[in-house]
């Protein structure tokens, strides 16, 4: 689900990667969840083994939907705070429902330091909400008329998420597009999937059916699943430019750690604290 804007980076960011959510068809924390939503989270399967949890891992974090640029199988993840400055351009006014979902994530993802801000100039995740019948006119804005063909022809996307990376592999700046106006359920899942994937996880995979990045699963709240992944993801101990082969040495520390952080997910999420690096 990805849609991002191409920002003057600097030679540093030699490479954009983009996904974008498919939809054949979370409620924020204060209004009631949509019924769709809810359902799915009745079915949700909760309980997987470290075989389900690490293959999942290494399909979802490495590789990308789509690549504009050199192909790298690195990890890719911000190494600094996350500040999100909404663009509103559409009705409903969805700017609090982003909020309510940067918060929900910032909740369930340890040692992600991520929030909203007022002030664009210090945000490196910019997130654009447009009309549905905007969005491609959104995206060849953004991308240029040449690589929104090819995002057309080869995501056929409904909503949008990319970002660029540094040699280092480290996210230097991301973007998403949302539809503020195709129905509650569209919303949430396009907010949860491409809000996700603007923090590194940009790969989509059929094989993985109990993942949001799968263009043939919808879920529209932020799963357990996915929780196991982006808190691997952002463990300190998988660092921007891993290999997948480095991933695999250090998983077996990191991975006990995960899961008693995912183990509290059904906590309040005011009660829930931070081992959070300070800024740098």
């Amino acid at each position: 689900m990805p849609g991002i804007r191409v920002l003057p980076m600097g030679a540093a960011c030699a490479a954009l990667i983009a996904a974008a959510t498919v939809i054949s068809g979370v409620g924020d924390p204060v209004r009631a969840e949509n019924a769709e939503i809810g359902a799915r989270r009745l079915a949700e399967r909760t309980s997987f083994d470290n075989d389900e949890i690490i293959g999942g891992f290494l399909k979802i974090a490495f590789g990308a939907e789509l690549q504009f640029g050199r192909r790298a199988d690195r990890i890719r993840k911000f190494d600094e705070p996350v500040r999100v400055f909404v663009v509103n351009r559409g009705t409903p006014d969805r700017r609090a429902d982003v909020a309510a979902v940067v918060a929900d994530v910032h909740a369930r993802v340890n040692h992600l330091d991520l929030a909203m801000t007022d002030d664009r100039s210090t945000a490196n995740v910019v997130v654009t909400l447009v009309h549905a019948r905007d969005l491609a006119r959104t995206i060849r804005a953004a991308f240029g008329p040449d690589r929104a063909r090819e995002i057309a022809r080869s995501l056929h996307p409904q909503c949008l998420s990319g970002f660029a990376k540094d040699q280092s592999y480290r996210i230097r700046r991301a973007e998403v597009i949302l539809p503020v106006d195709a129905g509650e359920f569209v919303f949430y899942d396009c907010a949860y999937e491409e809000m996700l994937q603007a923090l590194g996880p940009i790969n989509d995979d059929s094989s993985v059916p109990w993942t949001m990045f799968n263009d043939d699963v919808q879920m529209g709240f932020f799963d357990i699943f996915d929780q196991y992944l982006l808190n691997i993801l952002y463990d300190p101990r998988v660092r921007p430019g891993m290999t997948k082969d480095e991933v695999k040495k250090v998983l077996p520390d990191v991975l006990p750690t995960v899961r008693a952080w995912v183990s509290g997910a059904d906590r309040p999420l005011d009660a829930k604290s931070h081992d959070i690096p300070a800024a740098r």
